[in-house]
């Protein structure tokens, strides 16, 4: 009876949303809103936990320095390519060389080809190697299956604005160019909030605003590096008054006329509940809770440095700690990493940064083993994500915009240590080179978040609902979890 419970309450709210939406005109049908609840109430009695974490590597990740096919054949053609008479020229060092790419071994064989990590990863190599981290080759957007001469004769839908970081930013996150309103996060937000007590924290950004956890009726909230964020002033003393912070309470928050005002006033009152609910909740940050991240060594200079991207990851740690506390059941996370546009100096810049993703997502493994005594890797799956892949062939000392990508997954219900999908072909001219070895994908975005879907508890029918354009695909679930 609970369950019921919870899901009346969710219907009754997005009902009362749904009255204010017809006064202002807003085009949400109310046959979808009503879909969206049932969906929501059939999920509402789920005993378990689960998160998904998405880590989203702004600027465009250059995959081919990421992952690396390193045979015979593959690597002459990598060496050819990447290899140029500039001082800053791309190529990596083989296998056994001095600060050479990492060789990996996946469970499964692909035609006598051999693969690595980039060198800056040993970390990710490790987790790979243990069965606790996995590579999805060459994910790209799409909107229906698609060939080279498909592509080059426009024969088929593509997806809008290829090549534009903005663009693809949001069409990785929510489906469409620059200005999407809500993404897939958000989205599975919608339909699984009825396992939550509050719902406030289903979808939570320790990276500020990112439309891929805006749903439809789920807010994101967005969370700073030392948690919960407070509206200053509200407590203690104000202008050498105790009492001037209540008085600004009122007046942040209080009752009005003024519909404007009146909204602004009831998201200020959810955000000081959420806050006051949401501090205690979490666990500390250090020796008695979660513990601090190491400080990463800089491939560069060999000089140790802080690594914002751990310290993001640690603040997911610290909201999953108080899941029971908080009432959640099904939680989305966002955690991001910027300056992966490498037009120039990209063997050094991209080291750099590869380091840091590497070190923060071992720091993140190594948390969730235990998450205040329980172990929680089964439960919680992190992913990678970009604004699209780059070119193979360097521009001098860096790489142009892409398309597909590989992309890790890492958690310990994934089924690690392989690569699925076939790892294209190194070099230029192939079936799936669009233009300046830029990779036509062979995995669309809703097929891996479909997969990811599936795993987190969506059923046949919400995955239809949350990713568009699955239905133009045989394949829904790509297996590596």
């Amino acid at each position: 009876m609970s369950n019921f419970n919870v899901s009346r309450r969710e219907f009754m709210r997005i009902s009362s949303l749904l009255g204010s939406a017809g006064a202002f005109g807003v085009a949400t049908p109310f046959a979808i809103n009503l879909a969206t609840v049932a969906s929501a109430a059939a999920q509402s009695n789920v005993s378990d936990y689960k998160a998904l974490v998405c880590l989203f590597l702004y600027g465009a990740n250059d995959h081919a320095n990421t992952v690396l096919a390193t045979d015979s054949e593959s690597w002459n053609q990598y060496q050819s390519v990447r290899t140029t008479n500039e001082a800053g020229s791309i190529a990596l060092p083989a296998v056994g060389a001095t600060g050479g790419v990492l060789p990996i071994t996946p469970n499964t064989t692909q035609s006598g080809r051999s693969f690595a990590l980039h060198p800056a990863m040993p970390e990710l190599r490790n987790l790979f190697n243990a069965g606790r981290a996995a590579i999805i080759a060459n994910v790209g957007p799409l909107l229906t299956p698609t060939t080279l001469t498909q592509y080059k004769a426009a024969s088929v839908p593509l997806p809008p604005k290829l090549f534009s970081h903005n663009d693809q930013q949001s069409l990785w996150q929510a489906y469409a160019p620059e200005g999407a309103a809500y993404g897939w996060g958000g989205r599975m937000g919608d339909l699984l909030a009825a396992n939550n007590s509050n719902p406030i924290f289903t979808a939570i950004s320790a990276s500020g605003n990112a439309v891929f956890l805006s749903g439809r009726t789920i807010k994101q909230y967005q969370v700073g590096s030392s948690g919960a964020v407070a509206i200053s002033g509200l407590t203690g003393s104000l202008y050498g008054s105790t009492m001037a912070g209540s008085t600004l309470r009122n007046i942040i928050s209080g009752d009005t006329n003024n519909y404007f005002q009146k909204e602004h006033a009831a998201t200020t009152s959810r955000a000081i509940a959420a806050q006051s609910m949401l501090a205690p909740a979490m666990a500390a940050a250090g020796p008695t809770g979660i513990p601090n991240p190491s400080q990463y060594t800089n491939p560069n200079t060999g000089a140790l440095a802080n690594n914002a991207l751990a310290v993001q990851l640690q603040t997911v740690a610290r909201i999953i700690a108080g899941r029971n506390a908080l009432g959640a059941k099904r939680q989305v996370f966002f955690v991001s990493l910027g300056g992966f546009d490498t037009h120039d100096s990209q063997r050094t810049q991209q080291a750099d940064l590869l380091a840091r993703v590497s070190h923060a997502i071992a720091y993140f493994d190594t948390t969730m083993a235990n998450v205040m005594g329980t172990d929680l890797r089964q439960q919680v799956s992190l992913f990678t994500a970009s604004d699209f892949g780059r070119t193979f062939t360097s521009n001098g000392d860096g790489t142009d915009h892409g398309w597909g990508s590989h992309h890790f997954i890492v958690g310990g219900a994934v089924k690690g240590k392989n690569i699925y999908g076939t790892f294209p072909v190194t070099g230029l001219k192939h079936t799936l080179d669009v233009g300046s070895g830029s990779l036509l994908p062979q995995f669309s975005v809703d097929q891996y978040g479909a997969t990811l879907g599936t795993w987190f508890g969506l059923s046949p029918s919400q995955i239809n609902d949350v990713f568009p354009n699955i239905v133009n695909f045989s394949n829904r679930n790509l297996g590596f979890i």
